[in-house]
């Protein structure tokens, strides 16, 4: 890279703000990394009601536990999965599963409106067969990669009302900074399991948005092409949102 890129790239402005600037990045990434593919990182949530998250430490190699989460989630979509046989740990593929939260692809597949196994009591007491979880893509400060976040049954409720919360304010939540953080909620059955909560930072400026604007897109691009291994169960309970019953897996 040459002394005049360098210097470019150190003159970027502050915020998000700074990715008006990608093309010469993404020139940096062609000359330097051709033939390297790159994917996006994933966030994970502890078991047992533990309030930090795990996300990759900077030497790409190990993980590092973070009190909270902070940044733009870009694009959001349901991630569904249905086993056949109960889950039994590890990152199996599902048999079934869905990024729309419409048709399954596999077996049985199909309208996932009516398919049985989406139904309140296929499950364990009355809990779902199928396990609807929500993919966010969140972008960090500073950062051009956005990490992916897995969230949990357990967690999709209070998602829920702060995307209402901030659309009856006006605010789109790809147009906003949010801040995620855990705390330990309990189940009717006395078990402890992490819940994401969800605090409003800023609302980000004109220039933010546009500059966010190709970012948003190769999320997209990136979810459209999500295999069903890449949404394979994590290992950690399923948590029921309306009883707060939780299907540990087995051992």
């Amino acid at each position: 890279m040459s002394e005049v890129k360098n210097t470019q790239i150190a003159a970027v402005q502050t915020g998000y703000t700074a990715l008006a600037n990608n093309s010469i990045l993404e020139e940096a990434l062609a000359d330097e990394y051709a033939g390297l593919e790159f994917s996006i990182d994933r966030v994970k949530l502890p078991a047992g009601g533990g309030t930090a998250f795990e996300v990759p430490a900077e030497d790409g190699e190990d993980t590092e536990m973070v009190k909270d989460i902070t940044g733009v989630i870009l694009y959001n979509h349901p991630a569904y999965a249905y086993y056949a046989s109960a889950f039994a740990g590890g990152h199996a593929a599902p048999d079934c599963s869905s990024i729309d939260g419409v048709t399954g692809i596999g077996v049985p597949g199909g309208d996932c409106r009516s398919c049985p196994f989406n139904k309140f009591g296929s499950g364990e007491g009355q809990s779902k067969l199928c396990k609807n979880k929500r993919m966010l893509y969140i972008l960090r400060e500073g950062e051009l990669f956005p990490v992916a976040l897995s969230l949990p049954t357990g967690s999709l409720k209070t998602f829920t009302n702060y995307v209402k919360r901030q659309l009856t304010k006006g605010r789109k939540i790809s147009q906003i900074v949010t801040k995620i953080s855990l705390k330990k909620a309990t189940s009717t059955a006395g078990i402890a399991y992490s819940q994401a909560v969800f605090t409003f930072e800023r609302v980000l400026s004109p220039e933010e948005i546009t500059a966010l604007s190709g970012i948003t897109d190769t999320c997209k691009a990136y979810a459209a092409n999500l295999s069903p291994a890449m949404i394979a169960e994590d290992d950690i309970p399923f948590v029921d949102p309306e009883t707060g019953e939780i299907v540990e897996a087995l051992n």
